[in-house]
């Protein structure tokens, strides 16, 4: 009896977990499936490429964890930065960040995307696996989301790896040059930054 209601508790256990995961995969596959049609509507749409760029902006800002994204770019300078600092890198970093990817997107005329699996990692991270349709301007591309799900009930974009690249790691990989380039200066970062921006 005791082995009985040990195996119970033990099929319980594993059920509620594989719910748990299947809860977590099925949202993060809605959120992408989500973000990916309402960006399609809005590039195929008539609207000028302002209000294009506008919306855009709207989606990149409810869906993208902008702040988890900057603070990683800095890697090992962040450690270096105060509060004042802090505050200033994620202000600037916000600006740069929306202004790239709206305006980059905003060129696309189609953008078809099609999510194929979902690969949960642990309870904090789900990959989302999809595919960007081929057109008769541009082949087939794979896009992997890395989605932070710490908070099933808001998940939000922490990567793009675009055939194998991450875009984080792209970016983190630029700002330590200029870092590095600049005697290890922070602010020239945050110079380079404020000069994109103001364009």
């Amino acid at each position: 009896m005791k082995k009985l209601r040990l195996n119970l508790v033990f099929i319980t256990v594993l059920f509620f977990v594989s719910l748990y995961s299947n809860t977590i995969a099925s949202t993060s596959s809605n959120f992408i499936n989500e973000i990916t049609n309402k960006t399609s509507n809005i590039l195929s749409s008539k609207d000028t490429k302002e209000i294009k760029i506008q919306k855009l902006v709207k989606i990149g800002e409810n869906s993208v964890d902008i702040d988890g994204i900057g603070f990683y770019t800095l890697g090992k300078y962040r450690k270096n930065l105060n509060d004042d600092q802090k505050n200033e890198f994620k202000k600037i970093f916000r600006e740069y960040f929306l202004k790239s990817f709206s305006t980059r997107l905003v060129e696309y005329k189609e953008a078809k995307i099609v999510v194929i699996s979902e690969d949960i990692k642990n309870e904090k991270y789900t990959i989302v696996k999809s595919k960007l349709l081929a057109t008769s301007d541009r082949p087939e591309v794979a896009i992997d989301w890395r989605v932070y799900t710490k908070d099933p009930s808001k998940p939000l974009i922490r990567d793009l790896v675009i055939e194998g690249l991450s875009l984080a790691r792209t970016q983190k990989e630029e700002f330590n040059s200029i870092i590095t380039n600049n005697d290890g200066n922070i602010s020239a970062l945050f110079t380079t930054l404020k000069e994109f921006n103001n364009k």
